[in-house]
This record gives C-alpha cells, sequence and structure tokens, in this order.
C-alpha cells in the first residue's frame, strides 16, 4: 500500500512517515505489522488517542486525510465508484456541495462505511455499472468515478430524487459544454433505458 520508511515518536503517538509517491495512502495494520510488534503497537495507541481513524477494518487514516476535498475510495469501499452528486461535483455539472461521498456498488453487495467521513452507497445492477466508468487522480488518489454522459444520464434516471432544476441544471451545464459528445450521451441514455426521457429534455435544451 506504501513504503513505511522511519516510525517517528512524537508525544508518545505513532506517525508514520510516506514516501512522497504514496503520501495520500492510508495506514494498513498488515503493512504495520511488517515493521514490528512496536511500530504496530503505536498505532493502535495513536488510534485510542483519536490521531488516527479506523474507516474499515485493518485500514487507518489521520484526519487530515479525511479533511480533505477526496478520500481512499477503494480503500474504504473496493471497487467502489464515485457516482451521482459527488461525480456531478467534481466534472463542475452542478454547484451544489455533495454532503457525503456518493459511492456505487454491485447490487446485493454489503459493505460497512465509516460513521466519519460520511459515505452513501448505491447499489446497482451488474449490467449497468460499469458503463461509463473512468479513472481520475485526485488530491493524489486514484479514483474511479462516472465520466460526464454517465453523470447526465444518471441524473435524468434519478430527476424525481433529486430534483428537476438539479437535473435541468447538470443538462444544461452539459450542453453548454464545447466538447460534448451527445452521440456517446445517447448511446448511454439507451443502456441505461432513459433515452426517451433524454430526447424530450434535448429538444427543449437545443
Amino acid at each position: 500500500m506504501y513504503k513505511l520508511t522511519t516510525n517517528i515518536k512524537k508525544c508518545g503517538i505513532f506517525v508514520p512517515n510516506f514516501n512522497l509517491m504514496a503520501k495520500n495512502s492510508y495506514l494498513s495494520s498488515t503493512s504495520v505489522k511488517e515493521q514490528g510488534r512496536t511500530a504496530y503497537y503505536k498505532m493502535l495507541e495513536s488510534a485510542r488517542q483519536g490521531e488516527l481513524i479506523q474507516v474499515r477494518r485493518g485500514v487507518y487514516a489521520n484526519i487530515d486525510q479525511l479533511s480533505g476535498n477526496m478520500i481512499d475510495i477503494n480503500t474504504i469501499v473496493p471497487d467502489g465508484i464515485l457516482c451521482l452528486w459527488s461525480a456531478w461535483n467534481i466534472h463542475q455539472l452542478t454547484t451544489s456541495m455533495p454532503q457525503a461521498f456518493h459511492v456505487a456498488i454491485k447490487r446485493d453487495r454489503k459493505v460497512t462505511v465509516p460513521s466519519f467521513p460520511k459515505v452513501e452507497v448505491h447499489h446497482c445492477t451488474e449490467a449497468l455499472l460499469e458503463i461509463g466508468v473512468m479513472t481520475m487522480e485526485i488530491d493524489g488518489f486514484s479514483i474511479r468515478i462516472y465520466d460526464v454522459e454517465r453523470c447526465v444520464c444518471d441524473a435524468i434516471k434519478f430527476r424525481n430524487k433529486v430534483g428537476i432544476d438539479v437535473c435541468s441544471e447538470i443538462l444544461g451545464n452539459y450542453l453548454a459544454r464545447p466538447n460534448r459528445n451527445i452521440s456517446k450521451l445517447m448511446n448511454y441514455a439507451r443502456e441505461l433505458r432513459v433515452s426517451k426521457t433524454l430526447e424530450q429534455y434535448l429538444q427543449v435544451k437545443l
């Protein structure tokens, strides 16, 4: 997960020293155990004192990592895909700020998410889950996220839940882009079964 080079004793608290290539990596108890019992016990003590926060079993992060604009989604929800409000905001399709990290996973899959940071899990059928997935580097994390066209289709698909105004804003911002790809958008819409609704919106917007 990262290379633990040295352990620094700071007021009795375990402070991992990450190399520059993995400065945002979360702390794996397995990796720390390889450094010896002392390092492992110091890590546990830091967790007890609140210096480290357990984000899932055997994985810890410090408060600075969890307070940024992005977190290590794949560590918290393995194979999770950033979606809906989180993806819309990153792609600058809406000015609304997400109140949680929205992550799509396969339907019927059960995951345990931390109380902090807040993560909302959205279940999707296997056939639709991977449509429009791309990878972005955000704040030092490699994040799986839906591309712009998939994001627009999701806004159409969930318009009654997110609000017609939000849906209209997202579609309007997308259509204002010089690099919009209507052909790709319609292909996604057909796969996601929202093509008729999208066509109605396009007739008004274009």
